[in-house]
């Protein structure tokens, strides 16, 4: 039989009402200590103190005690709150915990914003331009126009001596001396290419008698009296302007002045002077160390732009000798030849004097008898006759000359040519 609901004493019903909410504490206590225990097992990060979360627990649990007592109904309502997985439950696993580390790597990777210090800015500073850089932009650009500068001087000053038709000439007229022009013409457009020198160029043109020498300095001076004045080209011939009879300071004196007179006339209006000398194997020691002073490097400016040519018949035995020796080869008509013979032919020279040091010597070989033919051919046009060549041949016949093997080279070259065409 049922027993009603007035039989069943009041007091059973409170505790009854009271033991429900201790249950639901009790078992809510040992779900935590076995998740806590759990937890510990899998050594998460980031745990609380057992201190905190036994303090935490136990006003929670005094909470729902007070929650109970006052309100009956709201603890029937926690009672079925606490039974349910969908509020007391801890989510501890380690899958979801790497799944959210992930998830908050990608977002940081995702993010561009990148802060600084000073201004939090979201993107770089503007780079500032550096002045040096500039400076250092307007110095290259500054050598550039100088350099294109100096390049075009070198043409002008080429072209103000007018150095092609002088080659031109020289290989027309000089006749059996390629390699001596190749090496004057040369050093001329080294030298003229610019105003500016730390020495003067001093070129000794060196041979027996009637090789083309003194005809080389004839066409020098014809030249630059032609591109520049008849004032900045001097032709000083030793048995002219210092005969026999003068004292030599009197000639030194006369030839220190003349120079002088002429480098500071050539400096004002940018000039190079030309002085050509013959018949150096003439002058007298006085001379000689007079002339070599004007050739030192160390002094003014105006004396370091300068052309000297120097024309003797020193060393013409050295090249004689050489000559004949190596008449079967191609040697003499070879810069290799050249070079050889200067290697013979400069100490003789330094024997002398040492000015010749200094000097650039330039050799002047034999002459072949066709060389000799040209010569009287050139010299019948000038005197304006009839060039039969059967007669010429005839005159160059009368001349005499070194025989070796087939090649003949003429003992005075063409220096008795001018005399055998007055004769016609």
């Amino acid at each position: 039989e049922e027993v009603p609901d007035a039989v069943i004493p009041a007091a059973s019903k409170k505790i009854t009402s009271i033991s429900s909410p201790l249950r639901a504490v009790v078992r809510l206590r040992r779900r935590y200590r076995g998740l806590k225990k759990s937890r510990l097992h899998l050594e998460l990060p980031r745990e609380k103190p057992a201190e905190f979360v036994h303090t935490r627990l136990l006003q929670r649990q005094l909470s729902l005690n007070r929650t109970s007592l006052y309100s009956p109904s709201m603890s029937f309502f926690n009672q079925s709150g606490f039974g349910s997985s969908q509020y007391f439950t801890f989510d501890t696993s380690v899958e979801h915990y790497s799944v959210k580390k992930c998830r908050r790597k990608k977002s940081r990777r995702k993010s561009r914003m990148v802060l600084y210090p000073d201004k939090t800015k979201k993107y770089l500073p503007a780079e500032e331009k550096s002045k040096a850089k500039r400076c250092l932009l307007l110095l290259i650009a500054i050598i550039f126009f100088q350099i294109l500068n100096a390049i075009e001087n070198l043409d002008d000053n080429l072209q103000k001596y007018d150095l092609d038709a002088l080659e031109k000439t020289m290989h027309r007229e000089v006749f059996g001396q390629k390699v001596a022009v190749e090496s004057i013409m040369e050093l001329l457009k080294d030298y003229l290419a610019t105003h500016i020198h730390n020495k003067p160029l001093v070129i000794s043109l060196n041979g027996p008698t009637g090789v083309g020498k003194s005809h080389v300095g004839w066409v020098l001076a014809k030249h630059f009296r032609s591109v520049m004045d008849n004032d900045f080209v001097l032709q000083y011939f030793v048995m002219h302007h210092c005969p026999s009879g003068v004292a030599p300071l009197t000639c030194e004196i006369d030839l220190s002045k003349k120079i002088s007179d002429m480098v500071t006339r050539a400096e004002i209006e940018e000039k190079t002077p030309v002085f050509i000398v013959d018949e150096v194997e003439l002058m007298s020691p006085i001379l000689l160390e007079t002339l070599s002073r004007f050739f030192e490097p160390n002094q003014t400016n105006e004396f370091l732009n300068a052309i000297y040519i120097l024309i003797s018949n020193l060393g013409g035995a050295e090249i004689t000798k050489f000559v004949l020796q190596n008449a079967s080869t191609e040697l003499l008509h070879q810069q290799r030849g050249a070079e050889e013979l200067l290697s013979i032919l400069q100490p003789a020279l330094v024997s002398v004097h040492p000015l010749w040091k200094a000097a650039d010597i330039i050799p002047f070989v034999l002459l072949e008898k066709s060389h000799v033919i040209n010569c009287f051919l050139e010299q019948v046009r000038r005197e304006g006759l009839y060039p039969d060549q059967k007669h010429i041949e005839n005159l160059a016949n009368q001349l005499s000359y070194y025989t070796t093997g087939e090649k003949q080279y003429s003992r005075m070259g063409c220096k008795q040519v001018v005399a055998k065409v007055n004769l016609l």
